[in-house]
């Protein structure tokens, strides 16, 4: 009898050794989203939770409570650089993203606090801005809670959130233009000078044309094949409204382009000369 014990134990335990690990898909996938912004990045860590068929807003997730703004953990922010929401400054650093939704509006929360993932664990003395969003009820149904970066400048984005058949979305600004400025006028005064790339600053962002042109004609007495810069050249003159010096450069452009077998700049110099 102690023998047959024996026996169904160790074929019991042998089992177990030989017992497959089950792997199934999260319910709620969780994503990180890396995006350069500005002069350094934004990562957003946080679960998509799925719609499934039921009722979401006002009821899964209840209006007027603290929401971790997605499912398992907590929805986390972690900026490279400082930035700007709602007029208040947010250092470079990791944040919890909380939200409190309602039917017309939203309450965003950015909170020292990176660990808040159910009502209860909030406190509103981590705050470290709030800031209100208008809901939008779109005409489709989102079946994943997701959230994404858009309208991407040099010096802003938005975050926009959508499930079922609500978005939201708040700005976030960088200071990124006082950055540069500082870093182009340290730059021209030593004898490497980035020409072109301060030229190519100015003229995006709708600063002295005059001063923009005097740089990239200096980019382009040490590079004269350089279709790109003569691409610039000629959308400076044509911002400036002189067509025809607009005209030449992009002339010089389509020669030197279509010698460098590059037909985007083709196009685009042949495009420019048609709109003037």
């Amino acid at each position: 009898m102690k023998k047959i014990v024996f026996f169904l134990q160790a074929m019991f335990l042998l089992s177990l050794a030989n017992a497959q690990t089950l792997t199934t898909p999260q319910p709620s996938p969780t994503q990180t989203v890396k995006q350069n912004f500005a002069l350094g990045s934004i990562e957003l860590n946080y679960s998509r939770p799925g719609k499934k068929g039921r009722k979401i807003m006002g009821d899964l997730v209840p209006f007027g409570k603290v929401w971790r703004t997605g499912a398992n953990n907590a929805t986390t922010l972690t900026f490279s650089d400082d930035v700007t929401i709602g007029g208040t400054e947010v250092k470079a650093g990791k944040y919890g993203l909380l939200t409190i939704p309602d039917a017309g509006k939203w309450t965003i929360i950015i909170s020292k606090d990176v660990n808040v993932s159910q009502p209860s664990a909030y406190k509103q003395e981590n705050d470290v801005v709030r800031v209100q969003a208008n809901v939008v009820n779109t005409p489709f149904t989102v079946e994943n809670f997701t959230i994404i970066f858009a309208d991407i400048t040099g010096n802003s984005c938005s975050l926009e959130m959508m499930w079922e058949n609500t978005y939201i979305s708040f700005p976030i600004i960088a200071g990124t233009d006082a950055k540069v400025m500082k870093q182009i006028d340290n730059a021209m005064n030593k004898d490497n000078r980035p020409y072109f790339a301060a030229a190519s600053y100015y003229y995006d962002n709708g600063k002295d044309l005059g001063q923009a042109l005097t740089w990239v004609n200096k980019a382009l007495e040490t590079n004269k094949e350089a279709f790109w810069m003569y691409m610039l050249k000629a959308r400076i003159h044509a911002k400036q409204g002189d067509k025809a010096a607009a005209k030449a450069a992009a002339t010089s452009t389509i020669d030197l382009a279509t010698k460098a077998k590059n037909d985007d700049y083709v196009k685009m110099a042949n495009d420019l000369i048609t709109g003037l």
